[in-house]
């Protein structure tokens, strides 16, 4: 428990940072809390490559201060993140924290910037309600909803007019499930069915067949990605394709990751998605060049991509304040930020702290030998769809 008394000892603590000697001003840590093992340990590998891949081509350091990266892994359990943030703000003071791969790591921490009043940086997490729990947190993942709203649309807009929805059931399924279904409904569309599939253990052929019995012109599908292939796998089992039912998710059933492993089941798949490693740009194929080389050639994800840009995120916070690691104005810095990421262009609302970006419409194509979400069509600048511009 994160009592009042170990926040009063944390703010002694805090208060102590300010009469270290005067060397310890010309460094800048930056405490980077990822799940390295357990069940969602690709998720921290792959912010990982992305931080340091960010560091390989910008170099250590921003404003004349050189950049410290302090990785601790917590192994996806919210009461280990919670305890590292802490440990990491009064015992290493670090002036920025990043990573937080779900989102109940992600929640668990907001009392503690609440106290220490430094910024919090989400690389991975994406359920909408994270960033009303503390005004220190800001995000360049993305926001659950905003990959399904340009799905709908596009679904809509070719003829794919009823649809069931298929999600896991917890709080980033559901806010994608309403992102779509909002947006869906709004183009004329029809919901036939909405069906919830379990987080632990799961077995989607009792559900697919579900969908199939409901004979719609498409389903729309959220898995994590790690059980993307799994589900790839049953859905061409239970023969949903051969019955005319087109399947269109977001980009986390087709991550890149993963893609090559999924095969041939995955070509034709339509996704929505703010990232993929086949994103036709310099800073792009720079980004890619660099994960695979330090990485013995694994290929960058949505995940990546996320530690990439929180690390240019707080670089040119740094540079905006001349250097001072005050939390209250480095997050002030970040809001309303715009650059030009591998991804494309974004922006921090400075309403939200939560990230604008492109939506890319993307099928799955062999390239090369390979396969990629190849992006068709772009939706510019789309926001959260829960939370007002």
């Amino acid at each position: 428990m994160l009592t009042r008394r170990v926040l009063l000892a944390a703010g002694v603590a805090l208060a102590s940072l300010s009469m270290t000697p005067a060397y310890a001003e010309d460094i800048v840590k930056i405490g980077l809390i990822l799940p390295m093992t357990g069940p969602f340990a690709s998720t921290g590998r792959q912010v990982e490559a992305g931080v340091k891949a960010y560091i390989a081509l910008n170099g250590d350091t921003a404003a004349g201060k050189k950049i410290e990266i302090v990785l601790r892994d917590d192994g996806g359990v919210a009461d280990q993140t919670r305890r590292i943030a802490q440990e990491l703000v009064v015992n290493e003071g670090v002036s920025i924290l990043a990573g937080f791969g779900l989102t109940p790591l992600a929640m668990s921490v907001a009392p503690v910037l609440n106290q220490a009043k430094i910024p919090a940086i989400i690389t991975s997490a994406t359920t909408s309600a994270i960033m009303k729990q503390s005004d220190y947190f800001v995000r360049v993942s993305m926001a659950g909803p905003q990959s399904p709203v340009p799905v709908a649309t596009w679904a809509v807009e070719n003829g794919l007019t009823r649809v069931v929805t298929l999600v896991t059931d917890y709080g980033p399924g559901h806010d994608i499930e309403k992102g779509f279904t909002d947006q869906f409904k709004k183009q004329g569309g029809e919901i036939v069915e909405a069906v919830r599939v379990p987080l632990q253990n799961p077995d989607f052929a009792p559900f697919l067949q579900r969908v199939r019995d409901a004979k719609p012109d498409a389903v729309f599908v959220f898995v994590p990605s790690g059980v993307g292939s799994l589900f790839m796998k049953q859905f061409v089992e239970r023969g949903l394709a051969e019955a005319g039912i087109k399947l269109i998710a977001t980009g986390d059933v087709t991550d890149d990751d993963l893609l090559n492993g999924i095969g041939e089941v995955a070509k034709g798949v339509i996704t929505g998605h703010f990232y993929s490693a086949n994103h036709d740009s310099p800073e792009n194929q720079a980004f890619v060049a660099e994960v695979k080389r330090a990485n013995d050639g694994m290929r960058p994800n949505f995940m990546s991509v996320g530690g990439y840009d929180a690390m240019h995120l707080a670089y040119a916070a740094l540079e905006k304040t001349g250097g001072d690691t005050d939390g209250t104005k480095l997050v002030e810095a970040m809001k309303g930020m715009e650059w030009t990421s591998p991804r494309g262009p974004i922006s921090i609302d400075p309403a939200t702290r939560d990230i604008i970006q492109d939506i890319y419409m993307r099928e799955v194509k062999e390239v090369d030998g390979e396969l990629y979400n190849v992006e068709f069509a772009t939706y510019p600048k789309v926001r959260d769809p829960n939370v007002a511009p």
